[in-house]
């Protein structure tokens, strides 16, 4: 038996960075559970879906609700489903869910689903979506976050997919919405393509997706350098891929090596795959947490346009961790070439975990680096 508050102090970050300003649950999962309380004693545990947890929160506050074991959940990053797998083990809570894509398995006959708001409003657009298509009729969601990140849109949002919308009071600075009275329809904004004819290729989006189908700035700039990185290349990842762009072009115009898209996100590596697939190119696709499951020394060429926010938080854990992860996966010889905002200058960093760094490329905004494994 277990209560939600000592589920709640109990919980870990890891494996994403762990820091003093960087926590596992918040004032928004515990006003959605207290919200989402009697709805889930009635439902008994049957037919509940958890979206967008973070770290364990609300699977395991619902399972300590009412002592089911038999959520389903859905979270888009993998980092996501090895924190929540460690600290349901850790609390002896590990039968109590099982993961999911987002789409018919997750959410069909669902009758209750409760979920941390993304900030996006087209991952949100998908979301609302899908339990519209495929949940009951009479499902009730609860959907909460923090104040600072939700905006009057996202009622707009519900609103297409559902007949009632209501925004509850506050508290902490956290607010909940629960929607009701879905409007059946298939899922039909997500994914999205668009052909982007100064690169040549038809990107693939689902809602998830950094920059959605569009070719963001930054990547832009270290596409700009492809024909100068490491041209004996045989073994070359994008690493954290978004919608496998870069990837593609490297698969199109090295065509004697073997390209990887790797990224963290369940919606990430499906829009990479449909890109591939759309385009007519061979290129494997792994959702993974920073190379984890690649081997040592057994890659030439990384390219990586790395995150520098933690979820809501500005951190750049994210990004050191796929640098150490680089310097171990290259071989000796083996390039990172790396995007970044100028301001946060990750020379040092760079240097520290893979070698010798050195700046090729700078505009107004980014920087476009080489490191070497020495």
């Amino acid at each position: 038996m277990h209560d939600v508050e000592s589920v709640l102090n109990g919980l870990r970050r890891y494996p994403d960075a762990e820091a003093p300003n960087l926590f596992a649950s918040d004032a928004a999962d515990r006003l959605i559970l207290d919200t989402a309380a009697d709805a889930l004693a009635e439902v008994g545990g049957r037919d509940v879906v958890v979206i967008g947890d973070r770290y364990g929160a609300l699977t395991l506050g619902a399972a300590a609700i009412v002592e089911t074991n038999d959520i389903r959940v859905h979270q888009d990053p993998i980092t996501g489903e090895i924190a929540l797998g460690r600290n349901a083990s850790a609390l002896g809570m590990a039968d109590t869910y099982r993961n999911l894509p987002l789409g018919r398995d997750l959410l069909n006959g669902a009758r209750l689903v409760v979920m941390q708001l993304p900030r996006s409003l087209a991952e949100l657009t998908e979301i609302a979506e899908n339990i519209a298509a495929f949940a009951a009729p009479d499902v009730r969601v609860f959907a909460g976050g923090r104040d600072k990140h939700m905006t009057p849109a996202m009622n707009g949002v519900l609103g297409a997919s559902f007949d009632s919308v209501i925004a509850g009071r506050g508290r902490q600075k956290s607010r909940v919405i629960t929607a009701s009275t879905p409007i059946r329809r298939a899922p039909e904004s997500y994914p999205v393509s668009e052909r982007l004819d100064d690169v040549g290729l038809t990107v693939v989006a689902h809602g998830a997706v950094f920059a959605g189908a569009k070719l963001d700035i930054g990547t832009r700039f270290l596409a700009s350098f492809l024909p100068e990185m490491n041209p004996d290349a045989r073994d070359i990842v994008d690493l954290g891929c978004g919608t496998g762009i870069l990837a593609c072009l490297l698969t199109r115009d090295r065509t004697a090596a073997r390209v990887v898209a790797t990224d963290r996100s369940a919606a990430a590596t499906a829009s990479a795959a449909a890109t591939a697939a759309t385009n007519g190119l061979d290129l494997s696709v792994i959702r993974d947490d920073a190379m984890s499951t690649f081997d040592s020394a057994s890659v030439d060429l990384i390219v990586c346009n790395p995150p520098f926010h933690e979820g809501a938080s500005l951190h750049t854990g994210s990004a050191e961790k796929l640098f150490a992860a680089s310097g171990r996966v290259l071989r000796p010889g083996g390039e990172l070439w790396t995007v970044y905002n100028s301001h946060l200058n990750y020379r040092g960093e760079l240097r520290a975990a893979v070698g010798p760094t050195e700046t090729v490329g700078k505009n107004a905004k980014f920087t476009v680096t080489r490191s070497t494994i020495g």
